[in-house]
């Protein structure tokens, strides 16, 4: 009796794919934990060193700059010697970067280490998405990379209690706040040592020979690469420019506007969520702020419902939708009720969290192997220097216009999102990797099967 054989795509889920997710969760655990701890942290440091609403902002979004330097470069070099090494190397960085805030005595200071582990953190959304998308067989793909979303929240609503707690040790609680994102840093750098390459790189690279031998020492004897054209000489000849090619430019339009104007209002809201609650009339906001954590926590979940329940067009497009009427009501609430507000805020908060999935699971399909890293690296960097500016105004915003203003522009960002969704957005559910990078697929329709330079063909049946 022959034994079944299978390709990367249809491989049975084993222990190596839970290894891949687990590394790949902890970087986004440790991205959740830094942006909401900092956020906390902000509210003794500041006072402490007398910082101005300009401080605050540069402070809040420097981990953000660095993420669109880091996801640029780091995504880009990816796919010119391989995932592995930065997938190790940038959490190095990360590391020894967070546990040097102990130590400083200056906004100035705070602000480069901050900087630095945002281009770690950076690098990791391109090299640590794009590793898990190419290791996933195509049933478990979306919920993977879609749970980095809920452990990214998981991070955050987690830093939010630590935070908290550690609140209450003195003057220098801030310290411990932020080195105390040292801890799962440390144990995801030690654990991502002896991770392998990328098969579907080492093909595109040419080397199928050692593509193979990975896939069958870790997948299992009778799975194969299931691709065996390369595509190096697309990579050669292409590069970083087959981004602005005709044939995916409207990708990368897409992929950019779409996940930049999800992010924008999510980083700049919880990034001052004690302001804005403040703001709102909590004044006592523990029970506003546990509330809101609860509904990001629960809706980062439910999102994973909704990705297997509903097309990624459906999805997407019925997200924006609720998000933007969330928010311009917020807007037009904001002097008055309480309640009323609070329970705009956790709609929004709700479908945020749960709409975030989409932003891990579209990049990674969006681009062909030969310049996924990029793409998914540049779809990061439009989106995190938007995100960066976003949080960077948004307490001036807030302190020159007031809460109804600065919402009523939040919400008007995401009305660009579903506008652009709307016309472009690709349905990529149900298909192969190499499928759903198809860049002839058109906004809603499936593969249309035409040859295509930039796709990995030729699979084994």
């Amino acid at each position: 009796m022959n034994e079944q054989k299978f390709t990367i795509d249809d491989a049975p889920f084993n222990k190596f794919h839970f290894r891949i997710a687990g590394l790949t969760f902890g970087s986004s655990f440790c991205d959740g934990y830094s942006l909401g701890i900092i956020a906390m942290a902000l509210t003794v440091f500041g006072p402490q060193m007398n910082m101005n609403s300009m401080w605050t902002g540069l402070i809040g979004s420097s981990a953000l700059i660095g993420l669109f330097a880091g996801s640029l470069a780091l995504g880009r070099l990816s796919d010119r010697v391989g995932r592995q090494k930065i997938f190790l190397v940038n959490f190095l960085l990360i590391t020894v970067a967070t546990i040097l805030q102990f130590f400083v005595s200056s906004p100035e200071q705070l602000f480069i280490l901050r900087l630095l582990i945002g281009f770690g953190l950076g690098g990791d959304y391109a090299v640590g998405t794009t590793l898990l998308a190419e290791f996933s067989p195509k049933k478990y793909r979306s919920s993977l990379l879609a749970s980095i979303n809920v452990v990214w929240t998981l991070g955050y609503v987690a830093s939010n209690f630590v935070g908290h707690y550690l609140g209450q040790v003195g003057s220098d609680s801030w310290r411990w706040m932020l080195v105390s994102a040292a801890v799962p840093a440390i144990v995801v750098l030690v654990l991502r040592i002896g991770t392998p390459e990328s098969p579907r790189w080492l093909v595109s690279m040419g080397r199928v020979e050692e593509a193979r031998q990975i896939v069958k020492k870790h997948l299992g004897s009778n799975v194969e690469m299931g691709e065996t054209t390369t595509g190096a000489e697309n990579q050669k000849t292409l590069g970083f420019r087959g981004l602005f090619s005709k044939k995916l430019r409207k990708r990368l339009a897409f992929g950019g506007i779409f996940k930049l104007t999800l992010v924008i209002p999510y980083f700049a809201i919880y990034t001052f969520l004690p302001s804005i609650l403040s703001t709102m009339g909590f004044e006592q906001n523990f029970f506003a702020d546990t509330m809101l954590n609860l509904f990001l926590l629960v809706g980062a979940i439910f999102g994973l419902w909704l990705l297997a329940k509903f097309t990624r067009r459906g999805f997407t497009i019925g997200a924006f939708t609720i998000l933007t009427v969330s928010l311009f009501s917020l807007s037009f609430l904001h002097n008055g009720s309480q309640f009323l507000m609070l329970t705009a805020f956790l709609i929004f908060t709700f479908f945020m969290s749960a709409a975030s999935n989409l932003t891990l699971v579209y990049p990674a399909e969006l681009f062909p192997t030969e310049i996924r890293g990029s793409g998914i690296g540049m779809v990061t960097a439009i989106s995190r220097i938007g995100s960066a500016i976003g949080t960077f105004l948004l307490p001036v915003s807030l302190s020159s216009f007031g809460l109804g203003t600065s919402m009523a522009g939040m919400a008007v960002i995401l009305l660009i999102g579903l506008i652009v969704s709307v016309a472009w957005a690709p349905e990529t559910k149900n298909l192969s990797l190499h499928e759903a990078s198809d860049p002839l697929l058109e906004a809603g329709n499936s593969p249309k099967g035409i040859d295509n330079p930039f796709t990995e063909n030729k699979k084994i049946t």
